[in-house]
């Protein structure tokens, strides 16, 4: 049997989905603001300010030490650059005891890492 459209009996067809209210207009640029006012930058993420008591805590990280150290034994002085990164990034983070811990890494490599190239030249100045 078949049922007509117009049938009361007829389950009533689905209905098509509305169409957005504005999908024929077009969209416009939001309204200016007030032109006197100063034009308004896009807004940069902030990264976390420190106050000076933290500031005060930073470790030291021995750039100079560590480049000297690069200089005369690569090795050592490549892993005293690392703990010093380290150094850095602990220090931004204010994560103080990490910080502490690297710095002390980056000094004792660098230390040694001299010592060692030292001993290199050393050693071929006199028996070479």
């Amino acid at each position: 049997m078949v049922q007509k459209p117009g049938d009361p009996a007829a389950p009533a067809a689905p209905a098509a989905p509305a169409a957005p209210a504005n999908a024929a207009a077009p969209a416009t640029p939001a309204a200016p603001a007030d032109p006197a006012a100063p034009p308004v930058e896009a807004e940069k993420p902030e990264e976390p300010t420190q106050t000076d008591a933290e500031l005060a805590f930073y470790a030291p990280n021995y750039k100079c030490l560590t480049v000297l150290a690069i200089i005369l034994f690569l090795p050592l002085g490549l892993l005293a650059l690392y703990f010093s990164h380290k150094t850095l990034k602990a220090n931004k983070n204010s994560d103080w005891e990490e910080a502490y811990i690297n710095s002390g890494r980056t000094g004792w490599l660098a230390v040694f890492a001299i010592l060692i190239g030292l001993g290199i030249i050393y050693y071929f100045s006199l028996f070479a």
